[in-house]
C-alpha cells in the first residue's frame, strides 16, 4: 500500500488544528520500496508528476564499475552483497541500495546510484 505524504494532519504554526478541507489526493502518495535483489535483470516503468517515467531495478546481476586507479568505467558481474549499511534487514536479505558494499569481479565496490530510482547499479571500487 502507498504511503499518504500530506499534510493535513499537521499543526498550524499558531497551535490550532488545521480542518481538513479536502480528501487525500493521488499526488500525496508516496510509493513501495524497489528494494534491488541480486538475480536476472527485471524493471518496472512508474508514472510520476508531469507524465515523465521512471525506471525501477527490481533485481540485476552486473554493475557499472568505476575503477579510479585505471580510470575507466567497467561492466562486471556482481558476486555478492556484502554489507548494506543503510538498513540491518536490508543486510540480512541482501537488498541493494545507494551505499551498499557489493563484490564484484574487479573487487569490493560501494553503490553510489539509487537503484530504486535510477534503473541501474553504478558503484566505485573501494579495494581490490
Amino acid at each position: 500500500m502507498p504511503q499518504h505524504h500530506g499534510d493535513l494532519h499537521k499543526r498550524k504554526p499558531t497551535g490550532g488544528k488545521r480542518k481538513r478541507f479536502r480528501k487525500k489526493r493521488r499526488h500525496n502518495a508516496g510509493s513501495d520500496p524497489a528494494e534491488t535483489s541480486l538475480e536476472t535483470r527485471r524493471t518496472s516503468r512508474v508514472r510520476t508528476r508531469g507524465g515523465s517515467l521512471k525506471t525501477r531495478l527490481l533485481s540485476d546481476e552486473y554493475a557499472n564499475v568505476y575503477n579510479p586507479k585505471k580510470g575507466r568505467m567497467i561492466k562486471t558481474k556482481i558476486v555478492k552483497v556484502e554489507a548494506n549499511p543503510a538498513n540491518k534487514d536490508y543486510d540480512r536479505r541482501g537488498v541493494i541500495t545507494r551505499g551498499t558494499v557489493i563484490m564484484t569481479e574487479e573487487g569490493k565496490a560501494s553503490v553510489t546510484s539509487r537503484p530504486g530510482q535510477d534503473g541501474v547499479i553504478n558503484a566505485i571500487i573501494i579495494e581490490s
